[in-house]
């Protein structure tokens, strides 16, 4: 469950404790004729009732931690697991491509979709290559071409969500950067076929509601999804990054908080430890409850879909308001 290269967070110390304890038995009846069966059983229970324990009871900054664990399945990971004869489509068709925005078509389930994401990249390599996931004006452009394409000939978009927030340099601002965005939003609720969109990991500002405007959201457990990073709402509010805790508190950025305000729609529950101890089973899960959600959109007309999707997002604001007044 662990190895040297895991990011080790640090309310999960004592559960890497007893992994190494496993991993060093193991080794020494690899190396000694030595019955340990017993001993290993008795420590894989106590692993998984310190694993249960921890991950029972996490704090939203915790949570934020785990949404932001490097060795989470990422969007190309989702991609190549439950889409067949993906096909990338790149470019916006006015400036260039932008890697950390995925795009493409392939078939889900046999049916034929949509696919869009924000793609973090896995090393150092990978995560300069795709920009940390996040995504500039050329990006969001191409988002817009590819549900241009999906509403010409009615096919469903699914959306992997996993951004820390659109890229915030100069030429990101030179190019259009928020109106990239607003029209990537406006986009989405113009579009006359299905959409889903699944947090999987960070959820963070117009960089994820740009393809977030969704008929329906879902959100892993242990994702965030949030209008600010914590630390940045701790430097405007506080004015220091030791406030980052009671930032991510106020924010009400977990799947828990958004499902009791009506903001997202379902909560796929993430194998015992979070996604990254079992990433296989989360991807599995992840595509049953896509399917599940399409199922339910597909019988619906393009006018019902659009209207269902703006009511949707009215409807947030309308409940968040009454919130307010009360």
């Amino acid at each position: 469950m662990n190895n040297n290269n895991t990011l080790v967070l640090d309310f999960e110390k004592n559960i890497v404790e007893i992994e190494a304890k496993i991993e060093s038995l193991k080794n020494l009846a690899k190396d000694q004729d030595v019955d340990i069966s017993q001993e290993v059983q008795r420590l894989q229970q106590k692993l998984e009732r310190q694993v249960k324990s921890s991950y029972s009871n996490l704090t939203p900054w915790e949570k934020t931690q785990v949404a932001r664990h490097p060795n989470r399945p990422h969007c190309l990971d989702y991609v190549h697991a439950l889409i067949e004869d993906f096909t990338p489509l790149c470019g916006d068709r006015l400036f260039a491509d932008d890697e950390a925005m995925v795009g493409g078509i392939g078939r889900f389930k046999n049916i034929s979709v949509v696919v869009l994401g924000q793609e973090k990249g896995h090393d150092l390599e990978s995560r300069v290559k795709y920009n940390f996931g996040m995504a500039k004006p050329e990006g969001y452009r191409k988002a817009q071409r590819l549900m241009d394409l999906a509403d010409k000939f009615n096919l469903p978009v699914i959306c992997f969500v996993d951004t820390a927030g659109a890229f915030p340099g100069i030429e990101a601002e030179a190019r259009g950067q928020a109106e990239a965005i607003a029209s990537s939003i406006e986009k989405c609720l113009q579009v006359r076929a299905p959409i889903v969109s699944v947090v999987i990991g960070e959820g963070g500002s117009g960089g994820a509601i740009a393809i977030a405007t969704a008929n329906k959201i879902l959100m892993l457990e242990h994702s965030i999804y949030s209008v600010i990073s914590p630390e940045g709402c701790a430097s405007i509010l506080w004015r220091s990054a030791d406030k980052v805790r009671e930032a991510t508190e106020a924010l009400k950025l977990t799947a828990q908080d958004l499902k009791k305000f009506g903001v997202i729609d379902e909560i796929i529950a993430e194998p015992l430890g979070g996604a990254h101890r079992d990433p296989q089973r989360i991807i599995e899960r992840v595509g049953d409850h896509i399917l599940k959600n399409l199922k339910e959109l597909l019988p619906l007309s393009g006018e019902e879909l659009k209207k269902q999707r703006t009511e949707k997002f009215l409807k947030i604001g309308r409940n968040l308001d009454e919130r307010l007044r009360k």
